[in-house]
C-alpha cells in the first residue's frame, strides 16, 4: 500500500479509502492510462489493491505528444505497474479527421475498440478511466463513448474532483501530482479544420521546442498555417525577450507554418471551445 506521506483532511481520507474500496472489489482491471493525473491515481491505487491483476494501457497515435508517452512509461514504471501500448487508428476514421465538435468521440470511441479485446483476454478485465466529478460539467463527447463501451469511471462515480485527485496524489508522494492537463493534440485545430498527422506532427514539434526552452505549460494553435502560442499569463514577458522570439519565429516557421502571433490573454484550455 502507497504510505500517505502529507496530511489529509478526515474528508480526503475517506474519499482515499472509499477509492481504495471500489478498486478492491474488483478481480481484474484495465485502466485507460494517459499518464495524467486522473488516470494515474486511478492506476496507481489499482495496482496496490489488485497488484498483477491491474493493467495500465495507453493509446498511442500521432496525437498523443511524444513526451506525455515518455511521461506515461516513466511514471508506470515508479509505480511498478504492468503498462500496455497499443496503436489507434482515429487517423483513419473521417468522423475523427473531419474534426467535428464531437471529435473526441470518434477518439474514444476507437480506443475503447482497441481496449476491449484486450481486456477480455485478462479474464474479462473491467475497463476503468480516469473522468473525475469536474470533468462531467464539461464539454465531453468521449464520456458518451467510454459509457457506451462499458467503462467505469471511478472518480466521477464516487464524486471526486480534480483538486482532489491532486491533494490525494501529493500526500501519496506521487512526483506528478501538479502535472498541467495536457489535452491531446487535435485540441490546438478549431473544430471543421481537418487533422492529419502532419499537422499534428508540427504541433507536437513546435510544443517540444518551447517545452525544452522551459515553458512546461503551453498550447500551440494552428489555423490553417498560422500558429498562434499560449503560455500561461505571467510567462508572456520571457517568451516575447527579443532573442526568444526570434528563435520561436525561426524554428516555427521552419516546421512549416506561415506566421507565428503570441497570446496575449495566455494560456486558456478549452479555448477553442468559445461560442
Amino acid at each position: 500500500m502507497f504510505r500517505q506521506l502529507e496530511a489529509l483532511s478526515e474528508l480526503e481520507c475517506d474519499v482515499l479509502e472509499r477509492l481504495r474500496d471500489f478498486l478492491a472489489a474488483q478481480k481484474h482491471v484495465c485502466v485507460a492510462y494517459s499518464g495524467g493525473v486522473d488516470s494515474s491515481l486511478v492506476a496507481a491505487i489499482a495496482h496496490e489493491q489488485l497488484g498483477d491483476q491491474a493493467l495500465a494501457i495507453t493509446g498511442v497515435s500521432p496525437s498523443l505528444a511524444p513526451h506525455l508517452l515518455l511521461e506515461a512509461r516513466q511514471q508506470a514504471a515508479w509505480l511498478g505497474m504492468r503498462h500496455q501500448e497499443v496503436s489507434t487508428l482515429e487517423l483513419e476514421d473521417p468522423s475523427y479527421t473531419s474534426n467535428p465538435q464531437d471529435r473526441c468521440y470518434a477518439c474514444k470511441r476507437e480506443l475503447h475498440r482497441h481496449l476491449a479485446p484486450i481486456a477480455a483476454e485478462a479474464n474479462g478485465a473491467l475497463v476503468l478511466d480516469g473522468v473525475n466529478q469536474d470533468d462531467l460539467g464539461d464539454h465531453r463527447p468521449g464520456i458518451a463513448a467510454a459509457k457506451e463501451a462499458g467503462v467505469r469511471s471511478p472518480l466521477a462515480e464516487l464524486g471526486i474532483t480534480k483538486a482532489t485527485v491532486r491533494r490525494l496524489s501529493w500526500a501519496l508522494g506521487f512526483p506528478w501530482w501538479d502535472k498541467p492537463a495536457q489535452p491531446c493534440l487535435a485540441s490546438r485545430f478549431p473544430y471543421g479544420e481537418a487533422i492529419s498527422s502532419e499537422r499534428l506532427q508540427r504541433v507536437g514539434q513546435a510544443e517540444a521546442w518551447l517545452i525544452d526552452q522551459d515553458f512546461d505549460q503551453v498550447r500551440v494553435r494552428s489555423h490553417g498555417l498560422a500558429a498562434r502560442v499560449e503560455v500561461p499569463e505571467d510567462r508572456i514577458a520571457d517568451l516575447l525577450q527579443p532573442s526568444l522570439r526570434r528563435e520561436l519565429v525561426k524554428t516555427l516557421l521552419s516546421l512549416g507554418f506561415t506566421s507565428v502571433s503570441v497570446d496575449v490573454e495566455g494560456l486558456v484550455s478549452g479555448k477553442l471551445n468559445r461560442g
